[in-house]
């Protein structure tokens, strides 16, 4: 197959996160382009100016949050649905921490707002001259309305489409942010103890730090996620998703058009609609994805292949995804109601996603944790 020249993501052609610019060969398209794929386009390509959510913080208010004991794990995937960049399985040794049992909610964001003022990526305009400096020289600049704030939200096809084209639904929305999910006729209220979406890596981190918390490692997550199962494939263990009760929200029929929602819901579900973990952990598994720490290296995990026992990783110490090779990325984790078994199983305990860290999505939240 022909390679594909630089591909311009705007409203007007694709409805879509606009300004990601990627040069991509057709032969690397083996992985569908699902809802939870990797290759969804980074929000507008800009750097992270975020800070660092490796630094340690002592959480002053500990409510809410459950103490993991520390251990040693297998980290990566555990079944024939593992992708390249969850392989090889390699050894962890980790400090105990605590972590949230939930994803952060809207009542908690909205507290944190309050007491703030803080205004999320998804409510701000774009700054051009920011961005333009990841994006290739040639790159036009885009229509002033173009740059207004938005973000991306989920809507449904009227019937089955190419799985490759992820354009066809999700789409650039001015005005949704997490007050406003699907859009600026949409709210949350009532849906206080859902969680917060629409957050970028770098507003994930301003609650961190006002928390006195800090974002989980990806190793952190992974063996949270596990709940002292050993090598399982889910948070639950290792029954099948589609067997037995309703283990965590997601896409159950045909993506994208006909969601048969037996689990009792289409989109994302208040926090602890689904039993817990062997932790005390809710939604580790669906519901929404969720940031971690960590920068994203597409094969960093065949870096630590040779290291007998890896302790308290923090990720790479740079970012590469050859999907985007300009792009800085952050990982994310536990899927989202928009996974299914069928095509991606991103609650899979090892699954990973990433993007940089200004995106945001109507099925991307987070959740904290803190040291002793």
């Amino acid at each position: 197959m022909k390679n594909l020249k630089w591909v311009l993501l705007t409203i007007a052609i694709t409805s879509i996160a606009a300004f990601s610019f990627y040069k991509y060969n057709e032969k690397k398209k083996a992985e569908a382009m699902t809802c939870c794929t990797s290759k969804i386009p980074s929000r507008f390509a800009a750097q992270n100016k975020g800070t660092d959510s490796t630094t340690t913080n002592i959480a002053t208010n500990r409510e809410g949050m459950v103490w993991i004991e520390g251990g040693t794990f297998e980290m990566g995937a555990d079944n024939e649905q593992g992708r390249r960049d969850e392989l090889p399985k390699h050894q962890v040794k980790l400090d105990g921490f605590f972590m949230d049992i939930t994803e952060v909610t809207n009542e908690q964001f909205a507290a944190f707002v309050k007491a703030t003022g803080y205004i999320t990526t998804a409510e701000k305009d774009v700054n051009w001259d920011e961005i333009k400096a990841t994006l290739p020289p040639d790159t036009p600049k885009p229509k002033p309305e173009m740059l207004k704030a938005a973000s991306l939200v989920f809507v449904p096809t009227q019937s089955a489409v190419n799985l490759q084209d992820y354009s066809q639904w999700w789409q650039w929305t001015h005005g949704a942010d997490w007050k406003h999910p699907k859009g600026p006729n949409s709210n949350v209220k009532g849906n206080d103890k859902f969680p917060v979406v629409h957050i970028s890596w770098d507003d994930a981190n301003a609650y961190c730090q006002w928390a006195g918390k800090r974002l989980p490692t990806e190793a952190e997550w992974e063996f949270a996620a596990r709940g002292n199962l050993k090598n399982n494939v889910y948070a639950w263990g290792n029954e099948n998703v589609e067997q037995g009760k309703n283990k965590c929200n997601y896409w159950q029929g045909s993506f994208p058009y006909k969601n048969d929602t037996k689990d009792g819901f289409y989109g994302a579900s208040p926090v602890k609609s689904f039993a817990a973990n062997g932790y005390g952990l809710y939604d580790m598994g669906g519901n929404v994805w969720e940031w971690c720490a960590d920068l994203y290296h597409h094969d960093y995990y065949e870096q630590m292949a040779n290291v007998k026992v890896i302790e308290n990783p923090k990720g790479p110490k740079s970012s590469y995804d050859p999907d985007e090779p300009t792009v800085p990325k952050r990982t994310m984790r536990g899927g989202s109601f928009l996974c299914n078994e069928s095509y991606c199983s991103g609650y899979r305990v090892a699954a990973r996603m990433k993007s940089s860290p200004d995106s945001g999505m109507e099925h991307l939240g987070f959740r904290c944790v803190a040291d002793k």
